[in-house]
């Protein structure tokens, strides 16, 4: 059975329960990274810059604490294999409906496609 490396479950521990309960469940059935949780604000910075995001600081789901985002990954990690993210993507939103967790998926964003990332609806509290 899968399991996270301590960094990813690091990365895991900045986000909010609700994302750390769905990825601790993802993480039983589909091997995966937790790539970003919480992101300050030169992170954020550099990422607006590279074109990444369209999130400035302090605007995205990344910047609160805990964040209401994290970026994952199906492991291994293969940058060219968009397919590989829609079904990863698929994945997570399901098993996000079953635990009844509200998110959105950057996969399905019409501007800027972030197929890694994955996020509560609603704003931070």
């Amino acid at each position: 059975m899968p399991g996270f490396s301590a960094l990813s479950a690091e990365r895991l521990a900045t986000a909010h329960p609700d994302l750390q309960r769905l990825f601790n469940d993802v993480i039983q059935s589909q091997d995966c990274s937790i790539l970003v949780g919480y992101r300050g604000e030169a992170d954020q910075n550099l990422v607006c810059a590279a074109g990444k995001s369209n999130a400035p600081w302090p605007t995205s789901k990344h910047n609160c604490q805990p964040s209401h985002a994290v970026d994952a990954a199906p492991y291994p990690v293969d940058w060219a294999d968009i397919n590989r993210f829609r079904e990863f993507g698929s994945f997570v939103k399901g098993r996000a409906a079953e635990l009844g967790i509200a998110i959105r998926w950057g996969g399905d964003f019409t501007k800027l496609k972030d197929y890694d990332h994955f996020e509560l609806v609603g704003e931070p509290t």
